[in-house]
Protein backbone atom coordinates (compact mmCIF):
# COMPACT_ATOMS: atom_id res chain seq x y z
CA UNK A 1 0.00 0.00 0.00
CA UNK A 2 1.57 3.60 -0.92
CA UNK A 3 0.60 6.53 0.65
CA UNK A 4 0.72 10.21 -0.39
CA UNK A 5 0.80 12.78 2.61
CA UNK A 6 0.40 16.42 1.75
CA UNK A 7 1.24 19.55 4.60
CA UNK A 8 2.32 22.53 4.30
CA UNK A 9 -1.04 24.02 3.62
CA UNK A 10 -2.76 27.40 5.59
CA UNK A 11 -4.61 30.82 5.64
CA UNK A 12 -2.45 33.24 3.54
CA UNK A 13 -2.81 37.10 2.34
CA UNK A 14 -3.34 37.85 -1.37
CA UNK A 15 0.94 38.56 -2.51
CA UNK A 16 2.07 35.66 0.18
CA UNK A 17 3.91 32.48 -0.17
CA UNK A 18 3.14 28.54 1.21
CA UNK A 19 5.28 25.71 0.30
CA UNK A 20 3.52 22.37 0.44
CA UNK A 21 5.04 19.17 0.64
CA UNK A 22 3.65 15.28 -0.28
CA UNK A 23 6.13 12.39 1.12
CA UNK A 24 5.19 9.09 -0.05
CA UNK A 25 5.60 5.85 2.17
CA UNK A 26 4.26 2.82 1.89
CA UNK A 27 5.92 -0.35 0.09
CA UNK A 28 8.55 0.40 -2.41
CA UNK A 29 7.66 2.03 -5.43
CA UNK A 30 8.97 3.72 -7.96
CA UNK A 31 7.79 6.82 -9.88
CA UNK A 32 7.61 8.10 -12.97
CA UNK A 33 6.43 11.78 -12.50
CA UNK A 34 4.29 13.03 -9.05
CA UNK A 35 2.19 15.94 -9.39
CA UNK A 36 -0.01 18.88 -7.89
CA UNK A 37 -3.64 19.48 -8.57
CA UNK A 38 -6.36 21.10 -6.98
CA UNK A 39 -9.78 21.26 -6.60
CA UNK A 40 -12.02 24.50 -5.47
CA UNK A 41 -15.42 23.84 -4.05
CA UNK A 42 -18.12 23.17 -6.89
CA UNK A 43 -14.96 22.66 -9.39
CA UNK A 44 -13.40 19.70 -11.19
CA UNK A 45 -9.79 18.89 -9.98
CA UNK A 46 -7.48 20.88 -12.23
CA UNK A 47 -3.94 20.06 -12.92
CA UNK A 48 -1.42 22.47 -11.16
CA UNK A 49 2.22 21.27 -12.08
CA UNK A 50 3.81 18.17 -12.41
CA UNK A 51 7.93 16.80 -12.13
CA UNK A 52 9.26 14.08 -14.51
CA UNK A 53 12.05 12.45 -12.75
CA UNK A 54 14.10 11.20 -15.43
CA UNK A 55 15.58 14.56 -16.86
CA UNK A 56 14.06 16.62 -14.24
CA UNK A 57 11.20 18.48 -16.86
CA UNK A 58 8.68 20.21 -15.34
CA UNK A 59 4.99 21.01 -16.39
CA UNK A 60 2.89 24.03 -15.64
CA UNK A 61 -0.68 24.95 -15.62
CA UNK A 62 -0.55 28.68 -17.60
CA UNK A 63 -2.21 30.59 -14.20
CA UNK A 64 0.67 29.68 -12.14
CA UNK A 65 3.73 29.92 -14.27
CA UNK A 66 6.03 32.11 -13.01
CA UNK A 67 4.75 31.89 -9.62
CA UNK A 68 4.53 28.11 -8.30
CA UNK A 69 7.72 26.24 -8.56
CA UNK A 70 7.68 22.25 -8.05
CA UNK A 71 10.36 20.70 -7.21
CA UNK A 72 11.41 17.15 -5.55
CA UNK A 73 13.68 14.17 -4.45
CA UNK A 74 12.89 11.11 -6.30
CA UNK A 75 14.98 8.77 -3.95
CA UNK A 76 12.82 9.88 -1.21
CA UNK A 77 9.58 9.83 -3.27
CA UNK A 78 8.62 13.79 -1.80
CA UNK A 79 7.77 16.73 -3.63
CA UNK A 80 7.50 20.16 -3.23
CA UNK A 81 5.41 23.65 -4.49
CA UNK A 82 6.47 26.48 -3.58
CA UNK A 83 3.70 29.36 -4.50
CA UNK A 84 4.69 33.29 -4.35
CA UNK A 85 2.33 35.77 -4.93
CA UNK A 86 -0.64 33.71 -3.96
CA UNK A 87 -4.43 35.12 -5.35
CA UNK A 88 -7.01 34.22 -3.85
CA UNK A 89 -8.24 32.62 -7.20
CA UNK A 90 -5.52 29.93 -5.77
CA UNK A 91 -7.66 29.01 -2.92
CA UNK A 92 -8.41 25.13 -2.96
CA UNK A 93 -7.32 21.99 -1.39
CA UNK A 94 -4.33 20.66 -3.16
CA UNK A 95 -3.87 16.99 -3.80
CA UNK A 96 -0.84 15.44 -5.23
CA UNK A 97 -0.38 12.34 -7.27
CA UNK A 98 2.25 9.94 -7.98
CA UNK A 99 2.36 7.90 -11.73
CA UNK A 100 3.90 4.50 -11.37
CA UNK A 101 4.36 4.83 -15.70
CA UNK A 102 3.60 7.10 -18.46
CA UNK A 103 0.50 7.35 -19.46
CA UNK A 104 0.91 9.89 -22.49
CA UNK A 105 0.16 12.88 -20.58
CA UNK A 106 0.65 14.61 -16.91
CA UNK A 107 -2.09 17.06 -17.44
CA UNK A 108 -5.15 14.64 -16.61
CA UNK A 109 -6.30 12.89 -13.38
CA UNK A 110 -6.05 9.33 -14.57
CA UNK A 111 -2.30 10.14 -15.78
CA UNK A 112 -1.59 9.44 -11.95
CA UNK A 113 -2.11 5.50 -9.90
CA UNK A 114 -2.01 7.07 -6.30
CA UNK A 115 -3.07 10.45 -4.67
CA UNK A 116 -2.97 11.90 -1.35
CA UNK A 117 -6.10 13.31 1.00
CA UNK A 118 -5.21 16.98 0.22
CA UNK A 119 -4.24 20.21 2.03
CA UNK A 120 -6.59 23.02 2.15
CA UNK A 121 -4.79 26.55 0.77
CA UNK A 122 -7.21 29.85 1.50
CA UNK A 123 -6.18 33.31 0.46
CA UNK A 124 -8.04 35.92 1.37
CA UNK A 125 -7.99 39.67 -0.62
Amino acid sequence: QVQLVESGGGLVQAGGSLRLTCAASGRTFSSYAMGWFRQAPGKEREFVAAIKWSGGSTYYTDSVKGRFTISGDNAKNTVYLQMNSLKPEDTAVYLCGAARYYTGSFYRTNDYHYWGQGTQVTVSS
